[in-house]
């Protein structure tokens, strides 16, 4: 977490690691995630607040983006087989200082569902 960024903009790491514990597949789903950045008009010139959303599977970097003046959403399902090893998953978010000024970014709520795998589809119990 940014030492300057009490509460007032996004910033830092949530790891969610999910133990390969059950005897059947599984699947992981990530509902959506928006975030945002701002553009702050001046009179000489504009100024962006942005905010960039990392995500990590065991390690790998899956996405990377960074949302200016716009709203970015991230969303994911994936799947863990059994007996394949515990998933950790990493979900990193930073927003810019921008001259000074606090940023003006956002981001939603992280939900993490981790379900069986059917093999006629997905069946939540």
């Amino acid at each position: 977490r940014d030492s300057r960024a009490p509460e007032r903009w996004p910033s830092g790491t949530i790891t969610v690691r999910v133990y390969d514990d059950q005897p059947f597949d599984r699947q992981i789903v990530i509902p959506a995630v928006a975030f945002s950045g701002a553009r702050h008009e001046r009179e000489n010139n504009d100024i962006y607040s942005s905010c960039r959303l990392i995500v990590r599977k065991n390690g790998a970097e899956i996405y990377n983006r960074t949302a200016l003046d716009n709203t970015l959403v991230y969303s994911g399902v994936i799947d863990m087989p059994a007996g394949r090893g515990h998933m950790t998953l990493e979900f990193s978010v930073s927003a810019w200082w921008v001259n000074g000024w606090y940023p003006t970014a956002s981001i939603s709520d992280l939900l993490v569902v981790v379900m069986k795998k059917a093999t006629a589809g997905i069946t939540i119990s």
